[in-house]
């Protein structure tokens, strides 16, 4: 349960990496890019993740393996290996001065009631003091097809402390649970009740998302993606204002050493995107491909099993 709650704010943000703009990266598919140039003394590397999947569809490449060793820290979008990161996640996922059924006019949070009982298998009574994007985040959890889910970030941290690397976020949990703060009311509730009312089509909709990751194919898994709703009129503060605030993050960690990035495969690519950001700024960000015939895999990918990491 600590793992699901650390994960639970990027998990989301996940549901709405969306690039409103063309995606830049051409025939340059994969999902691991290489960053030199721009003076550093040694290359680092940048990945896109997908937050959740099954195990069967996990996969680790060797070449990625290769360049996470060269590297001499890990940063995630949040550092997962801070302790006191549960304990501020539980704290800001609490409602103060209004209750869960204030977010809902009377119909939708029966219906919600029903969907919690029916299809999540929980009493809503037991979230009555949580902040609706908790209630997001278990129903998209719902979405995977599976019960032994995997988590590339969690992945990452394991591999992390097995060759003695820090672990560093590009941002604190509290700006990524500012971003739902910020939020109207109005549309958190239309966020939720979006998964509530079309469920069958949110999981298919996840299953082709999968499907194109697996492919590393940037591009369509943007075109595939672009057409949610749930981020119209939240575009910046949800992916574009992200990307801006991390570049000299990025730019100050690589200075001093090379670093491994993992982030949410939907920041990579597009004009705002963080390749795109990085080039600005005078670096080489070139494509490590992993891609053979067909979008498979060159590196036959590796079903990486180390200790169990599914929510359960």
């Amino acid at each position: 349960m600590r793992r699901l709650s650390m994960l639970l704010p990027v998990f989301i943000l996940q549901q709405f990496y969306i690039n409103t703009s063309p995606a830049q990266t051409g025939a340059n598919n994969s999902l691991l890019w290489e960053i030199t140039g721009n003076r550093l003394a040694n290359p680092s590397y940048l990945y896109g993740t997908i937050h959740m999947i099954c195990k069967k569809d996990f996969f680790i490449s060797d070449k990625l393996k290769q360049k996470f060793a060269s590297a001499n820290k890990l940063y995630l979008e949040v550092d997962m290996d801070d302790p006191s990161v549960n304990m501020k996640m539980l704290q800001l996922s609490m409602l103060k001065g209004k209750k869960l059924s204030d977010f809902f006019s009377d119909s939708d949070y029966s219906k919600l009631n029903d969907f919690f009982r029916d299809t999540i298998k929980m009493p809503l009574t037991f979230l009555g003091t949580m902040k609706p994007f908790v209630l997001f985040s278990i129903i998209t959890l719902k979405t995977l097809p599976c019960q032994d889910q995997k988590s590339y970030e969690m992945t990452f941290v394991e591999m992390a402390k097995e060759q003695s690397k820090e672990v560093l976020g590009l941002e604190t949990i509290e700006d990524q649970m500012k971003i739902f703060d910020d939020m109207p009311d109005s549309t958190q509730a239309q966020m939720v009740m979006r998964y509530v009312n079309d469920f069958n089509k949110q999981k298919s909709d996840f299953a082709k998302m999968v499907e194109v990751y697996k492919k590393q194919n940037l591009d369509s898994l943007y075109e595939q993606i672009s057409t949610s709703p749930d981020i119209e009129g939240s575009e910046d503060a949800l992916l574009f204002d992200r990307n801006a605030r991390w570049i000299p993050v990025m730019e100050d960690a690589m200075k001093e050493q090379s670093v491994f990035f993992a982030v949410g495969a939907g920041h990579l690519a597009g004009v705002k995107g963080v390749i795109n950001l990085l080039r600005q700024q005078g670096y080489t960000v070139a494509p490590l491909q992993a891609s053979g015939a067909g979008g498979r895999l060159a590196d036959q990918p590796l079903l990486f099993s180390p200790r169990d990491l599914s929510a359960h």
